[in-house]
């Protein structure tokens, strides 16, 4: 048991795999899936809330890419393929539902920092794997550790 708590590079890379696949999971089915498959009245309706970083224009589109992030990108964090780029298009996504919550009118139940905080952690969280990478356990190509002579 005391061999889980030594920072070992063994545990870590379990701690970042169990936390790409829970992290992953979680936004895949309770968003990401129900966004993806909810068309474009869905998609556009998400969208229009890229009004609150200036941009109006193609609202199913970028409703669209932020299903498309939340489902698929969630994948790729999962599995650690294209990992950056898809915990990139995730932490985009959770600055993006940020700024809605905290533009939201005072009374509506989701206002404010109380109902953004979820999204604010998420945005920390995919922050956090850019830095430090997916980790051993994921699937890639061409990894660093292949090209060395250990």
């Amino acid at each position: 048991m005391l061999g889980l708590l030594s920072g070992k590079a063994v545990n870590r890379n379990l701690g970042l795999l169990l936390l790409r696949v829970g992290i992953g999971l979680s936004l895949l089915a309770a968003h990401g899936y129900d966004k993806i498959t909810g068309g474009p009245d869905l998609w556009a309706g998400v969208g229009a809330n890229m009004k609150n970083l200036g941009i109006g224009f193609w609202p199913t589109l970028w409703g669209f890419m932020a299903a498309v992030s939340e489902f698929g990108a969630s994948i790729l964090l999962m599995l650690g393929v294209l990992f950056r780029p898809a915990a990139a298009m995730l932490a985009f996504t959770m600055f993006v539902a940020i700024l809605t919550h905290m533009n939201m009118p005072a009374d509506a139940p989701a206002a404010g920092l109380k109902g953004a905080s979820h999204a604010f952690e998420l945005f920390c969280v995919y922050i956090a794997l850019i830095l430090t990478g997916p980790g051993k356990y994921a699937f890639s190509l061409i990894r660093k550790s292949d090209l060395r002579d250990d």
